[in-house]
Parts: C-alpha cells; sequence; structure tokens
C-alpha cells in the first residue's frame, strides 16, 4: 500500500519512508513504525511517521 490511509499504518509495521532531507533524490529508508505523527486520517503525501530507530519521515509504501 501507499501509506496516504492512517488506517494502513501502525506501530510495529515494516515501512519504507522518505526523510525530509532525501525528498529531493527520492531515496527510501526503510524500517519498523514506532509512532505515528499524523493525526488526520489521510495525507497526500503520506503518514508522517517515527521509526524505531528514531528517524522521521513520510510513508511511501508498506509491507504486510
Amino acid at each position: 500500500m501507499d501509506g496516504k490511509n492512517r488506517k494502513d499504518v501502525y506501530p510495529g509495521l515494516e515501512v519504507d519512508i522518505i526523510l525530509k532531507k532525501d525528498q529531493r533524490s527520492g531515496k527510501r529508508t526503510n524500517g519498523i513504525v514506532k509512532d505515528l505523527l499524523t493525526s488526520a486520517a489521510f495525507h497526500s503525501r503520506g503518514i508522517k511517521v517515527r521509526l524505531e530507530d528514531g528517524q522521521v519521515g513520510r510513508v511511501i509504501e508498506t509491507f504486510e
């Protein structure tokens, strides 16, 4: 899934995110969701999350 709907993203889920510094290059970072930082049910650029290693970015793809 694309990670734009909050209901599809939850703690413990493996995801690919784009960090703020990597938005131009599109470089993906893989990790496990620790916290959801976007409170809205939908976000056009992806739900913002904090990974277990502390990195913060927007979800591009989820792996279930």
